[in-house]
Protein backbone atom coordinates (compact mmCIF):
# COMPACT_ATOMS: atom_id res chain seq x y z
CA UNK A 1 0.00 0.00 0.00
CA UNK A 2 1.66 3.29 -0.98
CA UNK A 3 1.92 5.61 2.07
CA UNK A 4 -0.21 8.31 0.72
CA UNK A 5 -3.24 5.82 1.13
CA UNK A 6 -2.42 5.71 4.92
CA UNK A 7 -2.73 9.30 4.98
CA UNK A 8 -5.00 11.05 7.24
CA UNK A 9 -3.83 14.56 6.94
CA UNK A 10 -4.98 17.49 8.07
CA UNK A 11 -3.93 21.36 8.45
CA UNK A 12 -3.59 22.29 12.33
CA UNK A 13 -4.80 25.61 12.52
CA UNK A 14 -4.07 26.64 15.60
CA UNK A 15 -5.34 29.16 18.02
CA UNK A 16 -1.61 30.56 19.45
CA UNK A 17 -1.21 32.50 22.04
CA UNK A 18 1.44 34.38 21.08
CA UNK A 19 0.24 36.43 17.59
CA UNK A 20 3.19 38.72 16.13
CA UNK A 21 2.72 41.20 13.51
CA UNK A 22 2.46 40.78 9.88
CA UNK A 23 -0.43 38.31 10.60
CA UNK A 24 2.73 35.34 11.73
CA UNK A 25 0.92 33.56 14.69
CA UNK A 26 3.78 31.79 17.69
CA UNK A 27 2.73 30.24 20.48
CA UNK A 28 2.73 31.36 23.81
CA UNK A 29 4.96 29.73 26.49
CA UNK A 30 2.26 27.39 27.84
CA UNK A 31 1.01 26.25 24.06
CA UNK A 32 3.83 25.55 22.40
CA UNK A 33 3.31 23.36 19.61
CA UNK A 34 3.71 19.82 20.90
CA UNK A 35 0.37 18.51 19.79
CA UNK A 36 1.34 19.18 15.83
CA UNK A 37 4.94 17.45 16.45
CA UNK A 38 5.55 14.61 14.63
CA UNK A 39 7.47 12.83 16.85
CA UNK A 40 3.85 12.75 19.08
CA UNK A 41 2.34 10.40 16.86
CA UNK A 42 2.74 7.01 17.05
CA UNK A 43 3.76 6.79 13.55
CA UNK A 44 4.49 9.94 10.94
CA UNK A 45 1.47 8.41 8.19
CA UNK A 46 -0.56 11.71 9.36
CA UNK A 47 1.53 14.88 8.75
CA UNK A 48 -0.03 17.73 10.79
CA UNK A 49 0.92 21.22 8.73
CA UNK A 50 1.05 24.08 11.19
CA UNK A 51 -0.12 27.36 9.88
CA UNK A 52 2.95 30.09 10.75
CA UNK A 53 1.55 33.00 8.91
CA UNK A 54 -1.03 33.61 5.79
CA UNK A 55 -0.11 30.50 2.95
CA UNK A 56 3.02 29.58 4.60
CA UNK A 57 3.34 26.34 6.48
CA UNK A 58 5.66 24.13 8.96
CA UNK A 59 5.57 20.59 9.68
CA UNK A 60 7.44 20.01 12.92
CA UNK A 61 8.96 16.64 13.03
CA UNK A 62 10.34 14.88 15.92
CA UNK A 63 13.10 15.74 18.05
CA UNK A 64 14.21 12.39 18.68
CA UNK A 65 16.85 10.54 16.54
CA UNK A 66 16.09 9.08 13.34
CA UNK A 67 14.15 5.88 13.29
CA UNK A 68 12.14 3.66 10.97
CA UNK A 69 8.91 4.91 12.31
CA UNK A 70 9.58 8.24 12.47
CA UNK A 71 10.57 7.73 9.05
CA UNK A 72 13.70 9.99 9.41
CA UNK A 73 11.63 13.31 9.97
CA UNK A 74 13.86 14.66 12.75
CA UNK A 75 13.58 18.12 11.12
CA UNK A 76 11.29 20.65 10.05
CA UNK A 77 10.41 21.78 6.75
CA UNK A 78 7.58 24.40 5.76
CA UNK A 79 5.59 25.14 2.29
CA UNK A 80 4.12 27.89 1.13
CA UNK A 81 1.47 28.47 -0.81
CA UNK A 82 1.57 31.14 -3.35
CA UNK A 83 -0.64 32.11 -6.64
CA UNK A 84 1.11 30.18 -9.30
CA UNK A 85 1.76 26.72 -7.07
CA UNK A 86 3.26 25.80 -3.82
CA UNK A 87 7.10 26.37 -2.93
CA UNK A 88 8.76 23.71 -0.62
CA UNK A 89 11.17 24.60 2.24
CA UNK A 90 13.54 21.54 1.79
CA UNK A 91 11.57 18.06 0.59
CA UNK A 92 12.13 15.89 3.31
CA UNK A 93 14.15 12.42 4.32
CA UNK A 94 13.10 9.72 1.08
CA UNK A 95 11.15 9.12 -1.50
CA UNK A 96 8.54 7.85 0.46
CA UNK A 97 8.03 10.96 2.63
CA UNK A 98 7.83 12.80 -0.49
CA UNK A 99 4.69 11.44 -1.49
CA UNK A 100 3.22 11.73 1.96
CA UNK A 101 4.28 15.29 2.03
CA UNK A 102 2.68 15.56 -1.02
CA UNK A 103 -0.96 14.34 0.04
CA UNK A 104 -0.72 16.42 3.35
CA UNK A 105 -0.62 19.52 1.12
CA UNK A 106 -2.87 18.33 -0.35
CA UNK A 107 -5.01 18.82 2.51
CA UNK A 108 -4.11 22.62 2.69
CA UNK A 109 -4.43 23.44 -1.07
CA UNK A 110 -5.29 22.09 -4.81
CA UNK A 111 -2.12 24.26 -6.07
CA UNK A 112 0.97 21.69 -6.93
CA UNK A 113 4.32 21.70 -5.53
CA UNK A 114 6.08 23.77 -8.52
CA UNK A 115 9.69 24.05 -7.21
CA UNK A 116 11.99 23.13 -3.55
CA UNK A 117 14.01 25.48 -2.61
CA UNK A 118 16.66 23.60 -0.89
CA UNK A 119 18.47 25.12 2.50
CA UNK A 120 19.60 22.12 4.31
CA UNK A 121 22.82 19.79 3.54
CA UNK A 122 21.84 16.91 5.70
CA UNK A 123 20.44 13.75 4.92
CA UNK A 124 16.39 14.32 6.07
CA UNK A 125 16.50 17.60 4.40
CA UNK A 126 16.84 17.04 0.51
CA UNK A 127 16.65 13.15 -0.08
CA UNK A 128 12.72 13.96 -1.03
CA UNK A 129 14.07 16.10 -4.10
CA UNK A 130 14.12 13.35 -6.32
CA UNK A 131 10.28 12.64 -5.78
CA UNK A 132 9.21 16.42 -6.39
CA UNK A 133 11.26 16.75 -9.44
CA UNK A 134 9.54 13.40 -11.17
CA UNK A 135 6.04 15.43 -10.27
CA UNK A 136 7.51 18.43 -12.51
CA UNK A 137 9.09 20.46 -9.32
CA UNK A 138 11.81 23.11 -9.98
CA UNK A 139 14.98 22.21 -7.67
CA UNK A 140 16.67 25.56 -6.04
CA UNK A 141 19.62 25.42 -4.24
CA UNK A 142 22.43 27.67 -3.64
CA UNK A 143 25.80 26.68 -4.85
CA UNK A 144 27.61 26.18 -1.63
CA UNK A 145 24.76 23.91 -1.07
CA UNK A 146 24.94 21.78 -3.60
CA UNK A 147 28.40 20.96 -3.19
CA UNK A 148 28.14 19.94 0.32
CA UNK A 149 24.96 17.36 -0.80
CA UNK A 150 26.76 16.10 -3.08
CA UNK A 151 30.10 15.80 -1.03
CA UNK A 152 27.91 13.69 2.05
CA UNK A 153 25.69 12.40 -0.62
CA UNK A 154 27.09 8.75 -0.40
CA UNK A 155 27.25 8.56 3.21
CA UNK A 156 24.01 10.02 3.51
CA UNK A 157 22.52 7.28 1.54
CA UNK A 158 24.17 4.47 3.17
CA UNK A 159 22.90 5.95 6.69
CA UNK A 160 19.38 6.38 6.15
CA UNK A 161 18.74 3.12 4.03
CA UNK A 162 20.15 1.33 7.03
CA UNK A 163 17.40 2.98 9.34
CA UNK A 164 14.71 3.19 7.29
CA UNK A 165 14.83 -0.07 5.01
CA UNK A 166 12.12 -0.65 2.89
CA UNK A 167 10.89 2.98 3.23
CA UNK A 168 14.00 4.36 1.36
CA UNK A 169 13.12 2.42 -1.43
CA UNK A 170 13.39 4.55 -4.42
CA UNK A 171 15.31 7.32 -2.84
CA UNK A 172 18.03 8.64 -5.20
CA UNK A 173 20.53 11.86 -3.99
CA UNK A 174 18.95 14.11 -6.75
CA UNK A 175 20.79 17.37 -6.44
CA UNK A 176 20.30 19.73 -9.27
CA UNK A 177 22.28 20.61 -12.35
CA UNK A 178 22.23 24.46 -12.46
CA UNK A 179 22.80 25.77 -8.65
CA UNK A 180 22.52 29.51 -8.17
CA UNK A 181 26.02 31.05 -8.01
CA UNK A 182 26.06 33.82 -5.01
CA UNK A 183 25.42 34.09 -1.28
CA UNK A 184 21.80 35.87 -1.71
CA UNK A 185 18.95 35.67 -3.84
CA UNK A 186 15.59 37.69 -4.23
CA UNK A 187 13.11 35.12 -5.97
CA UNK A 188 9.31 36.07 -6.80
CA UNK A 189 7.22 32.79 -7.33
CA UNK A 190 3.72 33.63 -7.50
CA UNK A 191 3.58 36.88 -6.18
CA UNK A 192 5.46 35.89 -3.19
CA UNK A 193 9.36 36.88 -1.95
CA UNK A 194 11.62 34.43 -0.74
CA UNK A 195 15.12 35.70 0.22
CA UNK A 196 17.75 32.72 0.05
CA UNK A 197 20.68 33.59 1.45
CA UNK A 198 24.10 32.07 3.14
CA UNK A 199 24.81 33.38 6.44
CA UNK A 200 28.16 31.03 8.06
CA UNK A 201 28.88 27.48 7.59
CA UNK A 202 27.14 26.44 10.45
CA UNK A 203 26.44 22.73 11.36
CA UNK A 204 26.77 21.75 7.79
CA UNK A 205 28.80 23.57 5.18
CA UNK A 206 26.45 25.64 2.95
CA UNK A 207 23.54 25.51 4.92
CA UNK A 208 21.16 28.82 3.66
CA UNK A 209 18.21 30.10 5.02
CA UNK A 210 14.90 31.40 3.21
CA UNK A 211 13.17 34.63 4.70
CA UNK A 212 9.65 35.60 3.74
CA UNK A 213 9.65 39.58 4.06
CA UNK A 214 5.84 39.77 3.46
CA UNK A 215 4.88 37.87 6.37
CA UNK A 216 8.47 38.43 8.54
CA UNK A 217 8.80 34.61 8.86
CA UNK A 218 12.27 33.10 9.00
CA UNK A 219 13.12 29.80 8.09
CA UNK A 220 16.23 28.81 9.55
CA UNK A 221 17.13 25.51 8.22
CA UNK A 222 19.36 24.01 11.22
CA UNK A 223 21.03 27.53 12.18
CA UNK A 224 18.66 27.42 15.11
CA UNK A 225 17.79 24.75 17.41
CA UNK A 226 14.55 24.72 19.85
CA UNK A 227 13.51 21.82 22.77
CA UNK A 228 16.45 20.04 21.84
CA UNK A 229 20.44 20.48 21.98
CA UNK A 230 22.34 21.45 19.21
CA UNK A 231 24.93 19.45 17.58
CA UNK A 232 28.13 20.43 16.40
CA UNK A 233 29.94 17.83 14.23
CA UNK A 234 33.64 17.58 13.29
CA UNK A 235 32.97 19.53 10.23
CA UNK A 236 30.87 22.42 11.89
CA UNK A 237 32.25 25.81 12.42
CA UNK A 238 31.24 27.08 16.00
CA UNK A 239 32.27 30.51 15.69
CA UNK A 240 30.35 30.84 12.46
CA UNK A 241 27.47 29.62 13.70
CA UNK A 242 27.10 32.18 16.65
CA UNK A 243 28.05 35.19 14.00
CA UNK A 244 24.87 33.95 12.09
CA UNK A 245 22.50 33.36 15.04
CA UNK A 246 23.86 37.16 16.15
CA UNK A 247 23.05 38.37 12.38
CA UNK A 248 19.46 36.87 12.99
CA UNK A 249 19.01 38.13 16.65
CA UNK A 250 19.76 41.78 14.67
CA UNK A 251 17.51 41.13 12.18
CA UNK A 252 14.65 39.93 14.58
CA UNK A 253 12.01 38.40 12.22
CA UNK A 254 7.90 37.97 13.58
CA UNK A 255 8.51 34.01 13.70
CA UNK A 256 11.43 31.66 13.58
CA UNK A 257 10.68 28.09 11.79
CA UNK A 258 13.67 26.54 13.52
CA UNK A 259 15.91 23.18 12.24
CA UNK A 260 14.28 21.60 14.87
CA UNK A 261 11.76 22.10 17.74
CA UNK A 262 8.43 24.03 17.45
CA UNK A 263 7.30 27.54 16.31
CA UNK A 264 8.93 30.57 17.75
CA UNK A 265 9.53 33.87 18.70
CA UNK A 266 13.05 35.85 19.23
CA UNK A 267 13.17 35.00 23.02
CA UNK A 268 13.51 31.47 22.71
CA UNK A 269 15.97 31.63 19.54
CA UNK A 270 18.37 33.62 21.77
CA UNK A 271 17.42 31.15 24.97
CA UNK A 272 18.39 28.17 23.40
CA UNK A 273 20.58 28.59 20.40
CA UNK A 274 22.01 32.14 20.72
CA UNK A 275 23.09 31.93 25.28
CA UNK A 276 23.98 28.21 24.35
CA UNK A 277 26.64 28.89 21.65
CA UNK A 278 27.73 31.78 23.43
CA UNK A 279 28.72 29.65 26.53
CA UNK A 280 30.34 27.18 24.18
CA UNK A 281 32.30 29.66 22.09
CA UNK A 282 33.51 31.47 24.98
CA UNK A 283 33.97 29.24 27.30
CA UNK A 284 36.46 27.57 25.26
CA UNK A 285 38.20 30.72 24.36
CA UNK A 286 38.80 31.44 27.77
CA UNK A 287 39.93 27.74 28.40
CA UNK A 288 42.13 28.44 25.61
CA UNK A 289 43.87 31.88 27.29
CA UNK A 290 44.63 29.71 30.44
CA UNK A 291 46.39 27.53 28.53
CA UNK A 292 43.81 24.41 30.10
CA UNK A 293 43.94 21.28 28.52
CA UNK A 294 40.98 19.87 26.31
CA UNK A 295 39.52 17.38 29.31
CA UNK A 296 39.99 20.49 31.75
CA UNK A 297 37.60 22.59 29.47
CA UNK A 298 35.77 20.17 28.50
CA UNK A 299 34.93 19.13 32.71
CA UNK A 300 35.23 22.98 33.78
CA UNK A 301 32.34 23.53 30.93
CA UNK A 302 29.79 20.39 31.46
CA UNK A 303 27.85 21.96 34.59
CA UNK A 304 25.47 24.10 32.21
CA UNK A 305 21.88 23.92 34.06
CA UNK A 306 20.10 26.73 32.03
CA UNK A 307 20.77 24.29 29.09
CA UNK A 308 19.81 21.20 30.84
CA UNK A 309 16.15 21.02 29.74
CA UNK A 310 17.33 20.58 26.19
CA UNK A 311 16.27 17.15 24.59
CA UNK A 312 19.42 14.78 24.20
CA UNK A 313 21.52 17.56 26.73
CA UNK A 314 23.65 14.43 28.12
CA UNK A 315 24.52 13.18 24.54
CA UNK A 316 25.49 16.10 23.17
CA UNK A 317 27.07 18.83 25.56
CA UNK A 318 30.17 17.95 26.46
CA UNK A 319 30.69 16.14 22.94
CA UNK A 320 30.00 19.73 21.77
CA UNK A 321 32.46 22.02 24.01
CA UNK A 322 34.79 18.65 22.91
CA UNK A 323 34.65 19.35 18.99
CA UNK A 324 34.41 23.51 19.91
CA UNK A 325 38.02 23.07 21.64
CA UNK A 326 39.56 21.40 18.94
CA UNK A 327 37.96 23.83 16.09
CA UNK A 328 39.60 26.89 17.89
CA UNK A 329 42.71 25.23 18.84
Amino acid sequence: MKLSNWLAAGCLALAMGGTATAGVEIPAEDERLSDARTSDLERVDELQPVRVAEDVYAIIGSIDGRSYDNLGLTMNLGFVVTDEGVVLIDSGPSYAFGEMLEAAIGEVTDQPVTHVIGIGSQDHRWMADGYFREQGAELITLERTAETRKDFADDHIERMSGILEDRFEGTEAVVTDEPLEGDRHELKIGGTEFHLEFWADAHFPGDAVVYLPQTDVFFSGDMVYLDRMLGIHPWSDPVAWLTAVEKLEEKAPAAVVPGHGDVAGMDLVTAETGDYLRFVVSGVEQAHEDWASLQEAVDDLSDAPEFEHLEHFGDWHRTNVNRTYLFME
